[in-house]
């Protein structure tokens, strides 16, 4: 039987009895092997044009601070995401306000287009509202990539034969790439953070 739970909290994958997990590069414990799903990610902020039209365009990440923005709550924590930004190769964090706080970026990219706010989110769930002109683009010079999905399991653990497969089927498909340590050193990101 194949068992998938679709949630974005971070758990211990091993006392919460899951085989594997897929997850941001950044938030891969260093004892588990990682195989790359895909390619690096990047978080924009997005606004209407209604909305920049009424309150501006912020010129720089730390303007954020005079504006309405929708914020996201990472599951299992208590704060909304700070924002994060790079300038001069140093990633740097806004702690945002706004009218809304949402477990859901689906909601928060509504939310924008509504005119409510500014919203962050990976260019690939912008990339369709910027092209049917609902919403703009801002800040992208301080928008960096950061690694993207990973599957992962535990190094040291009895596989079973179904999932010892499903990862050579991974395996085959994808280019080798560093685990554990060697994640987090090789891989141009922001130190590990549990609230991306």
């Amino acid at each position: 039987m194949l068992d998938i739970t679709l949630d974005d909290e971070v758990v211990d994958i091993v006392a919460s009895g899951y085989d594997a997990a897929i997850r941001l590069g950044e938030v891969i414990e260093q004892d588990m092997v990682a195989i790359k799903l895909g390619p690096a990610l990047r978080q924009v902020a997005v606004a209407s044009p209604d909305y920049l039209a009424r309150r501006g365009t912020p010129q720089h990440p730390r303007d954020l601070t005079s504006h309405s923005c929708i914020g996201w709550r990472w599951p299992g924590h208590a704060t909304p995401y700070k924002w994060e930004f790079q300038e001069n190769g140093k990633w740097f964090e806004v702690a945002i306000e706004g009218p809304i706080i949402t477990n859901l970026k689906d909601f928060a990219l509504q939310a924008a287009i509504d005119g409510l706010g500014i919203a962050f989110a990976t260019q690939q769930m912008i990339a369709p509202h910027v092209a049917a002109g609902r919403l703009v683009p801002l800040l992208e010079p301080w928008s960096a990539p950061f690694p993207g999905y990973y599957l992962c399991y535990p190094a040291q653990r009895q596989m079973a034969p179904p999932l010892r497969a499903f990862i050579e089927l991974i395996r085959s498909r994808t280019s080798p790439e560093p685990t554990g340590s060697e994640l987090s050193s090789s891989t141009n990101c922001a130190p590990p953070d549990l609230t991306r």
